[in-house]
């Protein structure tokens, strides 16, 4: 027997076991989060006799008995604060890794009430946030220390209107901890689902025997793919990703599935999958795209090993090429890249008497999972109803099935509820990448250092499946030749299967990879053309009224060349100051349909707004009643927003592309002019029940339109960001000058920015995702992501050149403040030594691992 003093409460254990499973398992405690179960996240942070410790690395034995204190186990006066500080700070975006922060603080306060800006990084160094940049949490608890430490009570201010500094409507729950996520919940009769992947990247299945695991401990029940009522191949756009393996067939990565598990507890699960026993043939794997596209490579996919081609021309790159006064040309390569968000997938599928099954999920679409889960089933759409809980961060990598229709199939067998949550481990070895891209530039320019002409290939690794690598493909071909004014363009890029683990959606989505070969010729053409880095760009930025190399006329909030006299100063201060720019549409585009969808109703005396819109921590919920109350005039108090749900929400399509504030922005401001209308002839009470619905429809032209100036996406952001390097070659500043339109919330999209630049420099200088014949061997630790003592100051310009009524004038800011980054780096490192450095990460700096 063993006991534990939990929050001043003595628990009794039988046996020994792991800290953090007793506290998620046993005590209930929804504060203390399963990030990575390998100590390196901090989302597991407690304090065990008043010194931060991480959960998941002891176990109750190891406490002995000393007190172990959660967030629960703050005094009403601390969570008081923090809540206050965090909410003012906007230091809270997905939320999944807060407790831990404040956990953290709370164990450097009571040793040091009065710390150092120094001392607040150090004292979360073991703490990683993929979401905010780390600059608005260590705010957030300097001035906690302020008001514990002068005893002082805030005063909170309500701000609510369109450009203000809303407190974001869920701080409370993220910072204390009572907010649920998936992981976070259990029913009744729930069992625990688990999955069986491929050993091999390339095998022939011959036979999957499950007799041993059907009969063992606990076990419910063994799937296999002949255990699929309704469709067996799903995904985005090409219906290509098996959601089982079946005998006969050929395993395509490591991370594919075999068979499913069902059993009464989480031990009892992963001991059946031991059971399983599988009779492969090993084969040879297509680990590149050059082995792939050989004349005799084996097929990974039916159709062929191209999954796509993009091609983007317009003038003639061959004739500007032979007039021009400076060409050059370079190669340029990127590695996959791991999404890390702080919360590992989850999803438990729980039947009910009417016949429905709900899904509960941390998703970017539940409109995406409801489409996937009623075709694997194969049932009427009213069969499913899937609901979000929150979501720990998405970064474009929860935009797949990963664990959803596998606990709802087998809670289709079992008729019980059943929540499968993948290891770090598992979700790191399954869930689609940033694609690896392979890219040859050519940029030519006059005397005079303007650009005359681009000419690319990319080569892109979209992995063993589709996924959208079609669309991010697209996009890192459209986005090529950046936001400049060049009359010739050749852009041809190639989306190749192999057996490698899929890529999909990444913040960026295909830009990031072509933005850093873009902006790095640039660099070598403004050496040639005897101008400055800044200037070849300002002498090519886009302006108002001119022709984009996609052939869309600029509209009048162009503010790009805004951007670049912004960060002018700092530039020319420092002689080694590297620089980059980028461009990032809002929306889907290139004719495919894109529709934001709102349904605002009045319901006991609030106004309800009701959209699938996902919020995965960029705080849509928040900005849409910003929007709400700026258009009706009521007070923020009067408006709540409802959370996505298949059942009660309309689709408003799915948390990508930066469209979320534009699309449902716009559709939320339209239903709120129909409310206004009536408001001022009714009063809320006598408006009870009434609904208001609109929908905004983004109307763009396909790719390779025939009009000479198509419209491919209803907006765009720009962006010049500034690296300066200290005298060790560290990142000392980053400026960050972002084209916003208008800001509905300035402190949100700073946070934006902030946690965007972070991402970049990680992409830039540490984070790698290596591979062993298919298999990834990082682990959340080794991923290179950077913690808060290694971030540098990061002053963030929003520039507001507001000429557009839709959405209130806002752009998307969600992909394009990742974007900018990595060049704007290569260029600094460039600029102060005279090496090229034309991969990711960079090699030679200060950052690489001395060997």
């Amino acid at each position: 027997m063993f006991r534990i003093n939990l929050n001043n409460n003595i628990y009794s254990v039988k046996e020994d076991m792991n800290l953090l499973d007793f506290l998620r398992d046993e005590a209930r405690l929804t504060s203390v989060k399963n990030g990575c179960g390998e100590g390196a996240c901090g989302a597991c942070m407690v304090l065990v006799g008043g010194k931060a410790f991480r959960a998941c690395l002891l176990t109750i034995a190891k406490v002995g008995e000393r007190q172990v204190t959660t967030v629960e186990g703050l005094s009403q006066r601390e969570k008081e604060v923090y809540s206050w500080a965090f909410a003012e700070a906007g230091a809270v975006q997905c939320g999944f890794c807060i407790p831990g922060m404040v956990i953290s603080a709370k164990a450097l306060l009571d040793q040091n009430p009065n710390p150092t800006g120094t001392e607040i990084k150090k004292a979360l160094q073991g703490n990683i946030c993929r979401c905010t940049g780390y600059v608005k949490i260590e705010k957030a608890i300097a001035m906690v220390a302020k008001a514990l430490y002068e005893d002082y009570v805030p005063q909170v201010e309500i701000k609510y209107r369109v450009g203000e500094n809303m407190h974001r409507i869920d701080v409370t729950e993220k910072v204390l901890g009572t907010g649920i996520y998936v992981d976070d919940m259990k029913v009744e009769d729930m069992l625990y689902g688990a999955v069986l992947r491929a050993k091999y990247p390339r095998a022939l299945v011959k036979k999957i025997d499950i007799s041993d695991a059907t009969i063992a401990l606990g076990v419910k029940a063994v799937l296999t793919a002949k255990d699929i009522p309704g469709q067996r191949f799903l995904g985005h756009i090409v219906q290509d990703w098996p959601a089982l393996i079946a005998e006969g067939e050929e395993t395509r990565y490591v991370g594919d599935a075999l068979a499913l598990v069902a059993a009464t507890s989480k031990r009892n699960a992963e001991n059946a999958l031991q059971l399983i026993k599988v009779d492969y043939e090993e084969l040879v794997p297509l680990l590149t795209p050059q082995a792939a596209m050989e004349e005799k490579a084996p097929k990974i996919n039916a159709k062929g090993n191209i999954l796509n081609k993009t091609v983007l021309k317009r003038g003639n790159v061959e004739q500007a090429f032979s007039k021009a006064a400076y060409v050059v040309t370079q190669k340029y390569t990127t590695p996959p890249t791991e999404h890390a968000f702080l919360e590992p997938e989850s999803a438990l599928a729980v039947p009910s008497e009417q016949g429905i099954m709900i899904v509960y999920t941390g998703t970017q679409s539940v409109y995406d999972d409801h489409h996937g889960i009623v075709g694997l089933l194969g049932v009427d759409n009213e069969k499913v109803r899937v609901i979000s809980k929150l979501v720990g961060g998405g970064f474009g990598g929860k935009e797949d099935l990963s664990v959803q229709h596998h606990a709802a199939l087998l809670t289709w067998h079992t008729g019980k509820p059943v929540k499968i949550t993948l290891s770090r481990q598992e979700s790191i070895r399954t869930h689609p990448k940033r694609h690896a891209m392979e890219m040859e530039f050519t940029t030519a320019c006059d005397e005079n250092g303007k650009l005359t002409a681009v000419q690319a290939f990319l080569v892109a690794d979209t992995g063993a499946y589709a996924s959208l690598g079609g669309p991010v493909l697209q996009r890192a071909c459209t986005h090529a030749a950046g936001p400049y004014q060049v009359e010739n363009v050749d852009i041809t890029g190639l989306g190749v299967y192999t057996n490698n683990p899929p890529a999909g959606a990444f913040r960026g989505f295909g830009v990031t990879q072509s933005c850093f070969a873009m902006e790095t010729n640039l660099n070598l053409l403004a050496e040639k053309a005897g101008i400055s880095p800044w200037e070849i760009r300002f002498r090519n930025a886009i302006e108002p009224g001119k022709v984009l190399t996609n052939g869309q006329i600029a509209d009048e909030s162009t503010a790009f060349k805004e951007t670049l006299l912004a960060v002018e100063d700092i530039f020319n201060e420092y002689p080694d100051a590297g620089i980059a720019c980028a461009m990032k549409n809002s929306g889907l585009g290139v004719g495919v349909p894109d529709v934001g969808r709102v349904r605002i109703r009045v319901l006991e005396g609030k106004v309800v707004i009701y959209t699938s819109a996902a919020c995965m921590g960029q705080g849509l919920a928040t900005t849409l009643i910003q929007i709400v109350a700026e258009t009706t005039g009521l007070h923020a108090t009067s408006i709540e927003a409802y959370p996505a749900d298949t059942l009660m929400t309309p689709n408003g399509g799915t948390s990508t592309a930066s469209r979320q504030t534009v699309f449902n922005g716009e559709a939320a401001r339209q239903a709120a002019l129909a409310l206004k209308a009536d408001l001022e002839i009714a009063s809320l009470l006598q408006l009870e029940g009434k609904e208001y619905y609109k929908e905004y429809c983004g109307i763009t032209d396909p790719m390779n339109s025939t009009k000479a100036n198509p419209v491919s996406h209803v907006a765009y952001g720009y962006a010049t960001q500034v690296v300066i390097l200290d005298d060790q070659g560290k990142v000392e500043k980053v400026v960050a000058a972002h084209d916003v339109g208008k800001a509905i919330n300035p402190v949100s999209v700073e946070g934006q920015i902030e946690g965007g630049v972070v991402m970049s420099l990680g992409y830039a200088l540490t984070e790698d995702f290596p591979l062993e014949n298919g298999m990834p061997t990082a682990k959340f630790g080794t991923l290179g992501l950077f913690r808060s003592i290694h971030v540098p100051t990061i002053d963030c310009i929003l520039v507001e050149k507001n000429h557009s009524s839709l959405a209130y004038g806002a752009k998307g800011v969600g992909e394009i403040v990742a974007i900018p980054g990595a060049p704007a780096v290569a260029c600094a490192y460039y600029r102060r030594d005279g090496k090229l450095r034309n991969s990711l990460p960079l090699k030679d700096t200060a950052y690489n691992k001395k060997k």
